[in-house]
C-alpha cells in the first residue's frame, strides 16, 4: 500500500481511526461502532483472499439492505476485487445474464434469493457465501466475519483500477456494467459532501436499495467517509422509515419522489415526531412541483435538495439547492462541482440557452467505461463528453431543466410531447396522488399520449373530468387521449416508474 494510496477501501478505515467508538452502522438490533466494523471488514476480506479472491477479481452481490451487504462492498474494496451489486428483482436468467457479462467468480446472496441465484450461477461461481444459514455449496457470511485475522490486507490499488460494476436498469434489452473506478467514485463524493452539505454529524436513514447508485454512492459510503450514523432499512416501507427516523433522531433521508409520496399519503406521517430530520434529497426521477410544494408545508424545517444523474457519473451531475426548490420550480439545478455540463445537438455540438437537445457532461466522476463493450463506451463519450440520453435545455443562468428521456418523448401528429409536462397538470389535480405519461401507438396519431392515474385515498374523478382538468393547462395535442386509473403504477426497487410495463399492459 503505498503512502498516496486513496480507494475506497481506505475511507473506512480512516473514520474508524478518527471515531472509533463512533455508531457507524444499525441494523435491526445490530449497532457496530467504527472499529468494530473495520474489523469485521478485515475479516471478511481475510476470509474471502483465503478462498481465492483477489485484485480484478468480480465478486456479485444479491441482496436487499442488510449489515453483511456494506461489509461485503468494503471488504471487497480492500482486496481490489470487483463488487458487482445485483438488483434483486431480477430472475435467474437475467441474473445469469449479469453473472456471465462480468465474468464472476464469486457471489454472496441474501438466503431468501437462493433459489433465484441457483438458477443463475455457473461452476465459474467458485466461492459462494450466503446472509444466513449455510447449506450445501454455500457458505454462511458469519463464518467470513469470524475470520481469525482483523489485520487489513496489503493490496496496493491504483485511483483508476476497477472497483465497481454497476449494471443499469437502462432501456435496452441488456443492461450494460458501468465501470466505476476508486477516482470516479472518491470524486463524486466530495460533490455530494460539498454542493449536498453532508457532515459527520449526520444521523442517516438508508431504505432505497444499495445494489443502486444512489443510496451507496450518495448516501451511504459518503456518510461512511464522513464518520456518520448510518441506519440500513431492509426496504423502502413507508412506516419502517418513518419509525426510525423518530426512533433514532435521524437528521438526513434520500428517497425518490415516488417514496416521498408515499411517506406524505401514510398516516403514521403526522403521528411520528420528524422534527429531528433536517436534509432531504430526491433523485432518480423528477418530482412533482404540487410534492415540492406539499412537502416544503409539512416539512419546513427541511433543507431539500434534488440529485440528477446517472449510473454512469457515479451518479450525480448536477444539484439543485434547498433555496431554489420553489424558486427554480422543475430545475435539476446547476453541474455540481466537479462537473461542466453542456446541452448538445445530434452533430454533437453545444447548443444556446432555451434550445431543447441532448444532456452531456465532462467529469472525473464518469465512469472508465463499459465493461467488455468498446463499441458502446466509444459512442458514450463521442467529442470527449459522456452522452447521457436525456434531452434537457439550459437557461442563461446555467440551470438545467430535464425535458425527458430521449425514449419517452412522445411523437403524437407531428408535435413532440414531454411526458414530464403532461404529468405536471395532472398532479395539479387535488384527487391525484400519482401520475405517469406515456405514449402507445395509434393509427391515427402514430402514438397517443396515455395517462395511467393512482387517485388519493377517498377520491374520486373520472376520465372525462380529469381531460376537462386538463383542457385549460395543456395544449390540445397535448392533453392526453387515454386515462386508466391504476391501484398503483409498476415500480423498480429504486422507485422509477416502470414506464415499459405501462405501455406493453396498455
Amino acid at each position: 500500500m503505498t503512502t498516496r494510496q486513496h480507494a475506497i477501501g481506505d475511507l473506512l478505515r480512516r473514520s474508524a481511526a478518527r471515531y472509533p467508538a463512533k455508531t457507524a452502522i444499525v441494523h435491526g438490533d445490530l449497532r457496530q461502532s467504527y472499529a468494530e466494523l473495520d474489523r469485521t471488514v478485515n475479516r471478511t476480506a481475510n476470509a474471502l483472499a483465503s478462498r481465492g479472491v483477489g485484485k480484478g477479481d468480480r465478486f456479485a452481490i444479491l441482496s436487499h439492505n442488510d449489515h453483511a451487504f456494506v461489509v461485503a462492498y468494503f471488504a471487497l474494496a480492500r482486496l481490489g476485487a470487483i463488487s458487482v451489486p445485483i438488483n434483486f428483482m431480477l430472475g435467474p436468467e437475467e441474473v445469469a445474464y449479469i453473472l456471465e457479462h462480468a465474468g464472476a467468480s464469486g457471489m454472496l446472496v441474501e438466503e431468501a434469493l437462493l433459489p433465484v441465484a441457483e438458477g443463475a450461477v455457473s461452476d465459474r461461481v467458485a466461492v459462494r457465501g450466503v446472509i444466513g444459514a449455510g447449506r450445501d455449496g454455500w457458505e454462511p457470511v458469519e463464518d467470513w466475519m469470524a475470520h481469525g485475522d482483523d489485520a487489513e490486507p496489503v493490496v496496493e490499488i491504483g485511483d483508476d483500477d476497477p472497483i465497481q460494476l454497476m449494471y443499469t436498469s437502462g432501456t435496452e434489452s441488456r443492461p450494460k456494467g458501468a465501470t466505476l473506478s476508486s477516482r470516479s467514485l472518491i470524486s463524486q463524493y466530495v460533490t455530494c459532501v460539498v454542493d449536498g452539505e453532508m457532515s459527520g454529524d449526520d444521523v442517516e436513514v438508508h431504505a432505497l436499495p444499495l445494489y443502486h447508485c444512489a443510496q451507496l454512492h450518495c448516501f451511504l459510503t459518503p456518510g461512511i467517509y464522513l464518520g456518520a450514523t448510518n441506519i440500513v432499512l431492509p426496504g423502502a416501507d413507508p412506516a419502517a422509515i418513518l419509525a426510525a427516523i423518530e426512533s433514532e433522531r435521524a437528521t438526513k433521508l434520500f428517497c425518490p419522489p415516488t417514496v416521498w409520496i408515499g411517506l406524505l399519503r401514510h398516516p403514521d406521517f403526522d403521528r411520528r415526531d420528524l422534527s429531528s430530520l433536517r436534509k432531504g434529497y430526491y433523485g432518480a426521477s423528477i418530482m412533482p412541483v404540487e410534492v415540492l410544494k406539499e412537502i416544503a408545508a409539512r416539512l419546513p424545517e427541511v433543507r431539500l435538495f434534488n440529485f440528477y444523474g446517472q449510473t454512469e457519473m457515479a451518479p450525480v451531475a448536477t444539484i439543485l439547492r434547498p433555496e431554489e426548490q420553489l424558486t427554480r420550480l422543475g430545475s435539476a439545478g446547476r453541474p455540481a462541482l466537479n462537473v461542466e455540463t453542456r446541452i448538445v445537438g445530434d452533430d454533437g455540438e453545444p447548443l444556446p440557452p432555451g434550445e431543447v437537445g441532448e444532456i452531456a457532461h465532462r467529469s472525473p466522476h464518469a465512469m472508465l467505461g463499459y465493461w467488455n463493450d468498446p463499441e458502446k463506451t466509444a459512442e458514450a463519450f463521442r467529442g470527449g463528453w459522456f452522452h447521457s440520453g436525456d434531452l434537457g435545455v439550459m437557461d442563461v443562468d446555467g440551470y438545467l431543466s430535464v425535458v425527458d428521456r430521449k425514449k419517452d418523448m412522445i411523437k403524437t401528429g407531428g408535435e413532440n410531447v414531454a411526458s414530464r409536462e403532461v404529468e405536471e397538470a395532472i398532479y395539479q389535480h387535488p384527487s391525484v396522488a400519482e401520475a405517469a405519461v406515456f405514449g402507445v401507438p395509434d393509427e391515427r396519431w402514430i402514438e397517443a399520449v396515455t395517462a395511467a392515474v393512482v387517485l388519493r385515498e377517498g377520491a374520486s374523478l373520472t376520465a372525462d373530468e380529469l381531460v376537462a382538468f386538463l383542457r385549460g393547462r395543456l395544449a390540445p395535442f397535448k392533453t392526453p387521449k387515454q386515462v386508466r386509473f391504476v391501484a398503483a403504477l409498476p415500480k423498480n426497487a429504486s422507485g422509477k416508474v416502470l414506464k415499459r410495463e405501462l405501455r406493453e399492459a396498455f
